[in-house]
């Protein structure tokens, strides 16, 4: 790794990645090269985690292949300077601000969207001028085995490298000093990485997860609410980090809400153990965990499960207080289903666990709506959806507090993955002689005249 490293190093001193057209000429490569081998793709999110083709696309490979065209319709506009003001004190100069990659990026990405939480980030990387070493998670293999072969065939290693294996890999990776890390998965690795990266000062960006609420209130079109969390929570068999952890329902309308979700889930997931198009759960470790959450629970809906498909039914659950479901990321196809009777309530439940990624709001009230965005601190979110802030390229994406630390998509991606140098050139024809000493009382005068 480290000679990897020290490759990547001196490709990088060349200066060949900052110009625009060969930024533009990697990003094209990887989007045809991605089309190609959109049918391997497909089979290998399939194998790994048993993803129907369209959600593939839809959750990840479109996803990524919009980014690389906003990257690259944004390009050449994201490079150029950014004109700033210029005090009159320094007169006569312009002042501007110029992107500059980092240089050497490290990129550890998780199992549940291996192909978007991978190649999304990478896309940003290329696009600012830096290389990269992208290490994929050892839990979805095949699709890691096949990135490595498709990135490995399409730049050259002193460029851009994929290495696999499991925590050990991780951990020799973050003893190496790089110019920035992109990380992606739970809020205890997320720790692990950002004090890595401390030893050497080096940026970091953290995209981490939470329990992520959905607040569903009186005002809401229940039955239109109840589909779009199921889609929600349900896509990946909840295995994603924006995914409605717990619902907080408004009481009086409780019953009507948790009709809707049943009435959706056996429309949108029919017989979900024998359904192809049903993800599974990702290994049999995650398997076993989700069925220990379930353990003394009441279940409202679902809870069975097929170890060797290694699938979880669709499952609402009434849980306990104090529940270990209510205590830590679900990451599976189990939602709690509370109660509130005013906001304050729903206000206190939110407020009693960490800051979380996402959260969904349901309500027609626009005074409510407001209150919430202004009472609770979390990443981002929706207004009468799930998901969908994180499919645009116009809004960045991450968390704050526990859930996370910086963000990305669009062009955030190109100034996560970029230095913005100040720069003040002055002309020569004048030089304003009130700034040097001797100091006078005209002088000191006039510096407090500009510098009010």
């Amino acid at each position: 790794m480290n000679e990897i490293l020290e490759r990547q190093r001196a490709f990088f001193k060349t200066g060949k990645t900052l110009p625009y057209a060969f930024r533009k000429e990697s990003l094209l490569k990887l989007r045809d090269t991605l089309l190609e081998n959109r049918e391997k793709i497909e089979d290998a999110l399939h194998a790994d985690l048993n993803k129907e083709r369209t959600e593939s696309y839809m959750t990840e490979l479109g996803l990524v292949l919009s980014d690389i065209s906003h990257q690259i319709r944004h390009l050449r506009k994201n490079m150029k300077r950014q004109r700033a003001k210029t005090p009159l004190a320094q007169f006569k100069g312009t002042s501007f601000r110029l992107a500059h990659p980092y240089g050497n990026v490290l990129i550890i990405a998780p199992w549940n969207y291996p192909i978007l939480l991978t190649l999304g980030p990478l896309v940003g990387a290329l696009a600012a001028g830096n290389t990269a070493v992208l290490k994929p998670s050892e839990y979805s293999p095949k699709t890691t085995a096949l990135l490595q072969e498709i990135l490995g065939s399409l730049y050259p290693q002193d460029y851009v490298h994929v290495t696999t294996g499991g925590r050990e890999i991780t951990t020799a990776l973050l003893q190496e000093k790089w110019d920035n890390i992109f990380f992606t998965g739970g809020e205890r690795v997320g720790k692990i990485v950002y004090e890595a990266a401390s030893r050497n000062l080096t940026p970091v960006t953290l995209e981490l997860g939470g329990k992520s609420p959905v607040i569903v209130d009186r005002t809401a079109k229940i039955d239109l609410a109840a589909k779009r969390i199921v889609f929600g929570k349900f896509i990946n068999a909840g295995q994603t980090c924006v995914a409605p952890d717990y619902v907080l329902v408004q009481e009086d309308v409780r019953e009507k809400f948790l009709s809707s979700m049943k009435k959706w889930i056996g429309i949108l997931y029919p017989n979900s153990l024998e359904n192809d198009a049903y993800p599974k759960i990702v290994n049999a470790k995650h398997f076993d965990r989700l069925l220990s959450l379930l353990q003394d629970e009441r279940i409202l809906l679902g809870g069975k499960s097929d170890r060797e498909k290694e699938k979880i039914e669709p499952t609402l659950l009434d849980p306990r207080p104090k529940s270990p479901v209510m205590n830590e990321e679900i990451f599976g196809p189990l939602l709690p289903v509370l109660s509130y009777k005013d906001i304050e309530e729903a206000f206190s439940v939110i407020s009693s666990h960490p800051t979380p990624l996402a959260l969904y709001l349901f309500c027609e009230d626009r005074k409510l709506e407001q209150k919430v965005l202004s009472r609770i601190q979390f990443g981002g979110g929706c207004i009468n959806d799930t998901l969908i802030h994180l499919a645009t390229n116009d809004l960045p994406f991450g968390g704050v507090g526990t859930s996370g630390l910086g963000c990305y998509h669009g062009r955030w991606s190109f100034e996560t993955f970029s230095h913005y140098r100040s720069i003040v050139k002055k002309a020569t024809w004048i030089d304003l002689p009130f700034r040097y000493t001797p100091y006078t009382d005209l002088k000191r005068k006039l510096i407090e005249m500009f510098l009010k």
